[in-house]
Formats: C-alpha cells, sequence, structure tokens
C-alpha cells in the first residue's frame, strides 16, 4: 500500500512539474500576467536575488542559454549545484554506497550563502560592471 501511494504521489509531482515547466516554455512570462511578479521587487523596489529567473527559465528552455544566464547569473551556480547533487545520487544508487558529498557540509551551505546575498547585494549597484548582474 505504502508503495502504490509513494508511486502516486511520485506521479502528481512528474506531471504537475511538467505542466509548470510547458508553461514556461510556451509563454515568455515578460509578456504574459499569468506568471506572479516578485514580491520583494513589488513592494521596494529593490532586485532579489531570484528576480529575472522566469524569463531565464523560459530563455534557456527555448535555446537561448546565454540570454537566459543574463536574465539572472546565480542559475549556474543553481545549474553547478543540482547536477552534482544528481551525480552524486546516481552514483549513490549505482555503486550501493554513500559517497562523500560535499554539499552536507556547514561550509558548502555558507558559501552558497554569501554568494546568493553577496549577489543580490551587487545586482542593486547601479554602476558598471554591477549593473549587468540586474534581470
Amino acid at each position: 500500500m505504502l508503495t502504490k501511494t509513494k508511486t502516486l504521489i511520485t506521479l502528481g509531482i512528474v506531471i504537475t512539474l511538467l505542466g509548470v515547466l510547458s508553461l514556461y516554455f510556451f509563454w515568455n512570462p515578460s509578456e504574459h500576467n499569468i506568471f506572479p511578479k516578485c514580491p520583494f521587487y513589488s513592494l521596494t523596489g529593490i532586485y532579489c536575488a531570484g528576480c529575472g529567473s522566469q524569463r531565464a527559465i523560459h530563455q534557456i528552455m527555448n535555446g537561448h542559454i546565454i540570454t537566459g544566464i543574463r536574465h539572472n547569473y546565480l542559475l549556474i551556480v543553481v545549474f553547478i549545484v543540482l547536477s552534482y547533487k544528481a551525480l552524486i545520487f546516481i552514483l549513490n544508487k549505482i555503486y550501493n554506497k554513500a559517497f562523500f558529498d560535499v554539499f552536507h557540509k556547514p561550509f558548502a551551505t555558507k558559501i552558497i550563502l554569501v554568494l546568493v546575498l553577496l549577489f543580490w547585494i551587487l545586482r542593486n549597484i547601479e554602476m558598471h560592471p554591477f549593473s549587468e548582474l540586474a534581470p
């Protein structure tokens, strides 16, 4: 019974994820109002670390990798972290062994936090080269 429930939940998550990704593939968030606006930017007028991510996902999914990355450079860090985590997960499953995961250490979490905060601050400085970080 537990396996069937787990399978149904996994299937529901996959279907939902594919549905959301298809929205980002077919519709540009900067041209359609069905996508949520950043509440932090709406309230403060300051870009958060995630501002531009929806447009970046749309551009990347449509093959415009550089344009997408220019909307939010932090996606490079997200891609590296997710790729590493996927690799560790696959290696653990294939070899049935617990490989060392550097991201399970507090030091790695602190480094990522510092990167996000620095990016958040620097992208709001209206001076070249920092203005390039704005979405």
